[in-house]
């Protein structure tokens, strides 16, 4: 058996080398082509290197296609992983700080609020050229499996404008599975669940165990719990007023609704500071960062360290390698996917990206119908749904008035900043940004003349939000080598959840 895959954004050490391994590990994929690609070349070649000596050591035949060249990557691709991240950290710290001077304190900003927002418009641009050449040179009945933020944004793009059959891919909803599990004293593999509803806002509308309906009483197994009941109290306050738990963590959770970092003073009652996902202001952004910087100085001993085994034993939980070997083999897979909706969640829109059960076999990728979310989890998601919708199509026409709106329509921006505030942040925003968002040169050229008047609504310069940690320098992450290589190494960044330091 043999096709092409082809990594996009290869460079990205957490993801690139954890799907290959999962990919790799079944046995019927031993010869299939691999091909990477990224525009960062040192990157490039890092991962290139480490995933060859893994596949050396797991005594299989194939040499990874690693070039520059994007076109010349996805000639022929059957499947494409995508996952960038368009504008790198350099991009990320403006959707972290320029948001905080007025007021808008993100956990991770990579999903909606303002840094969201902003995060799509750059994705989307540059989506939309790897569709073009997708189209023009991949396979004609490929499939793009997209793993990059924000995921629904960045789908619905793809499939509303992009020509590429896309599906989006996430492991929140596993991670919240095995919570639910840990809460009632239960292994993962014990409970089953039904999940639906966006991505990062699905909601765990059926939990059972060995028939039995837990539905109901999750909330008290969350209450009861002591280290969820400490770091997961913006959750289980949704879960209490809403009635069922939701993927998203603490912290991502936390900066899509408007109730719990609207006050700078209230927000350490809702967060926690053990682990960076539970709501650190800018959280994401300093992992990332401390990754990258370690990931790049440590290089050689990770050429070092042991290969990556290729087995059943040691594959992942991302749905990409499970999805590509339902549909060559035929082995059925259960997982929860982001397609467009199409009527199967009732009550979001059909445009909409939805996340919900699926099956994929030889078949393809079948969704069942889900029916009507609880009215008051579909009210939320509709929230989300409408911003999602003004993001992409300013994103696509380069229309800032869409982008302005998205931003005022956001819950958290919106409970935060007033309209001339909004409008100054946007402004303040497409000019820090604009190298990667060639679709609104105009209105940067606007917005520009705007900011040098001088006649601007007074923000709060260098003000580092309600729980920024200190990003940790190489010599620091040095005492624990174990801790910095994992966080370096995982697309989860936060797979590892000890107990809170409260």
């Amino acid at each position: 058996m043999s096709f092409k895959v082809t990594f996009i954004g290869a460079g990205s050490i957490g993801f690139t080398r954890g799907l290959l391994r999962d990919l790799l590990a079944v046995p019927e994929f031993r010869n299939i082509e691999v091909a990477f690609t990224d525009i960062n070349s040192h990157n490039l070649d890092m991962v290139t290197q480490l995933c060859q000596r893994d596949i050396h050591e797991n005594k299989l035949d194939i040499k990874i296609q690693s070039t520059l060249d994007r076109r010349e990557a996805l000639k022929d691709a059957r499947y494409v992983f995508v996952v960038v991240r368009i504008g790198g950290l350099e991009a990320f710290q403006h959707d972290v700080d320029i948001p905080l001077k007025y007021g808008v304190d993100q956990c991770v900003g990579d999903t909606l609020c303002a840094g969201g927002i902003m995060y799509g418009q750059r994705g989307i641009a540059e989506m939309m050229n790897i569709c073009k050449d997708i189209r023009e040179v991949a396979d004609p009945n490929v499939l793009l499996l997209n793993y990059a933020n924000p995921m629904a944004m960045l789908t619905w793009a793809c499939n509303k404008y992009g020509g590429v059959n896309t599906i989006g891919l996430c492991h929140g909803v596993q991670g919240g599975h095995w919570q639910i599990a840990t809460a009632f004293g239960l292994e993962k593999k014990e409970v089953d669940i039904i999940c639906a509803g966006i991505n990062h806002q699905t909601w765990y509308v059926s939990v059972k165990h060995k028939g039995e309906d837990l539905t109901g009483k999750v909330l008290e197994a969350f209450e009861k719990h002591p280290e969820f009941s400490k770091t997961e109290k913006v959750r289980i306050d949704m879960l209490r007023r809403f009635g069922y738990y939701s993927t998203e963590s603490n912290g991502h959770l936390s900066e899509y609704v408007p109730w719990y970092r609207k006050r700078a003073d209230e927000i350490a009652d809702w967060i926690d500071l053990g682990v960076w996902i539970n709501g650190e202001t800018g959280g994401y952004l300093r992992v990332c960062t401390e990754g990258r910087n370690w990931f790049e100085t440590d290089f050689p001993n990770w050429m070092k360290e042991d290969a990556l085994v290729y087995s059943a034993e040691k594959r992942g939980e991302e749905h990409g390698s499970y999805i590509i070997e339902g549909l060559e083999t035929g082995r059925v897979y259960r997982g929860h996917f982001n397609v467009v909706n199409n009527g199967i969640i009732t009550n979001l829109p059909n445009d909409a990206i939805i996340e919900a059960p699926g099956y994929v076999d030889r078949n393809g990728i079948n969704m069942p119908v889900v029916g009507d979310l609880p009215l008051g989890c579909a009210a939320v998601c509709n929230v989300s749904i409408s911003v999602q919708r003004l993001a992409v199509e300013a994103a696509i026409h380069g229309d800032d008035k869409l982008l302005r709106q998205a931003m005022m329509m956001d819950p958290l921006v919106g409970a935060v900043c007033n309209p001339k505030e909004i409008w100054q942040m946007a402004d303040e925003m497409l000019v820090a940004q604009a190298k990667w968002l060639p679709q609104y040169e105009s209105a940067i050229a606007e917005a520009k003349e705007r900011l040098a008047s001088g006649n601007l609504v007074p923000t709060r310069e260098n003000y580092q939000g309600a729980a920024r940690l200190k990003t940790k320098t190489v010599e620091e992450m040095k005492e624990d080598r174990e801790a910095a290589n994992r966080n370096a190494g995982e697309s989860d960044k936060a797979k590892e959840r000890p107990a809170a330091a409260h």
